[in-house]
């Protein structure tokens, strides 16, 4: 297992096919099942655009960021396997996420219920860019995009927006998510004695939110007490733990896409200071 996960030093034409036949295979499957069983469901519409920038407190363009971090971390790993130069995992593998979330763009530019939303290939665009830069700058990911997520009690309220049940609560519900910028101490100040796994997370969440925007809906979900907050926590870069096991890597290197829980501070527009003794 170690063997095959170890990347090659030189281009493996074998992998590289592999993990582009892959790649295109699932990107096509999952475009076919939501345009069958998501976009199916609506009413097509010719192509049109929308302004959605002051939806749901941003938590969604935070998603959409951290899709494409997190796609383009993926498909810049898999060609690095493969032994393609860095100049082309960055260009076709880092890029991953934006292409495979335009694609899903334009379908929604082509439903009656949603639209193109420039605001939305924006936040895809620094999702990319934040992997992309910091590759450019330092070869390494100093900085990576994580995401918490907790139950909260509007989804109950509203279960066919923001979710029925815990899956569905874990991608629909922005008011229990966070999304996090952790940064590795130790890569900024090298001399230093901190372990090298120690990050310092900032995080992003937003409250209260039924809709969208602060508005009623058949005079439904009004006087919603919506809030930004922002966080300050420890966390563990699992990608920074050693072992000589490349399986425990890989296995560290899926679960570093979520913050850690530890002791937070948070600050809201609400009620100020807020101590969690332990966040999720």
């Amino acid at each position: 297992m170690d063997n095959f996960l170890k990347p090659s030093d030189t281009l493996n034409t074998s992998r590289r096919n592999a993990v582009i036949i892959t790649e295109a295979t699932l990107g096509s499957l999952t475009l076919i099942g939501l345009d069958q069983l998501w976009y199916a469901d609506y009413p097509r519409s010719k192509f049109k655009t929308i302004n959605d920038a002051d939806e749901w407190l941003q938590m969604d363009k935070l998603g959409h960021a951290f899709s494409a971090y997190q796609l383009g971390k993926v498909g810049a790993n898999a060609l690095r396997w493969s032994g393609v130069r860095q100049q082309d995992q960055l260009l076709y593998g880092a890029t991953l996420g934006f292409t495979f979330l335009t694609a899903v763009e334009i379908m929604d530019g082509y439903s009656e219920e949603w639209g193109f939303s420039w605001s939305d290939m924006v936040a895809n665009a620094a999702g990319t860019g934040l992997y992309i830069g910091q590759e450019l700058l330092w070869e390494e990911q100093r900085i990576v995009m994580k995401y918490s997520f907790h139950q909260t009690q509007y989804a109950s309220q509203r279960p066919d927006k923001l979710g029925n049940g815990f899956l569905e609560e874990v991608l629909k519900d922005y008011n229990g998510q966070t999304y996090w910028l952790s940064a590795n101490v130790k890569s900024f100040f090298k001399s230093s004695k901190i372990p090298g796994w120690i990050n310092v997370a900032v995080g992003y969440g937003g409250e209260g939110m039924l809709t969208g925007r602060n508005e009623s809906i058949d005079n439904l979900f009004m006087n919603q007490n919506r809030q930004r907050q922002f966080y300050l926590s420890l966390d563990v870069d699992l990608t920074r733990i050693k072992t000589n096991s490349r399986f425990l890597r890989s296995m560290f290197d899926i679960f570093n896409t979520i913050k850690v829980p530890f002791p937070t501070l948070e600050i809201n527009d609400k009620k100020g200071l807020k101590l969690h003794y332990i966040y999720f």
